[in-house]
């Protein structure tokens, strides 16, 4: 494989990377059809939970319920480390750090992680095949009530949460 093509594979599962999160902040669920393959799994640690899933409809769902008209969401990943294995599999670690409003429950999570992926190349585009994370720290607090918020997306896009 040529140092080119290598590069720019990285860029793509950059981009790939960045429109995850892109999406999930901003209530796109329908843009996930082209950053999960078909047969993703996830595993994701926290401090105060344990995610397991497969498949791509049934994490899209669950993102769609997580990523409610109650909730307001930053993700930034960071200092990424792709490695090409192949013309059609690569690996990612990401440095997250990550805000979680949850309005209904009162309460912020905010914290560090490391992600750690795997990437399958289908049709000429990079996808995430798996992905996990640990989290590094995690700080769950309620929210301060003298907080104003002036605009939250989620709000007018996320799913209205049953109440």
């Amino acid at each position: 494989m040529d140092k080119l093509q290598m590069l720019l594979d990285i860029e793509e599962i950059k981009n790939l990377k960045h429109r995850y999160f892109r999406a999930i902040d901003m209530a796109d669920f329908d843009l996930l059809d082209g950053v999960f393959a078909e047969n993703i799994t996830i595993d994701y640690r926290g401090g105060t939970y344990r995610w397991e899933s497969e498949g791509k409809n049934t994490i899209k769902e669950s993102l769609r319920h997580a990523f409610h008209n109650q909730s307001a969401a930053m993700h930034t990943a960071h200092h990424p480390e792709i490695d090409i294995l192949s013309e059609t599999e690569a690996t990612g670690k990401w440095y997250l750090q990550d805000i979680f409003y949850n309005f209904d429950l009162d309460s912020v999570t905010q914290g560090t992680a490391l992600y750690e992926d795997k990437y399958i190349k289908v049709n000429e585009s990079w996808l995430i095949l798996h992905s996990e994370y640990d989290r590094i720290w995690e700080q769950v607090s309620p929210i301060n009530p003298k907080d104003k918020f002036t605009k939250i997306l989620l709000k007018e896009k996320g799913i209205k949460k049953k109440e």
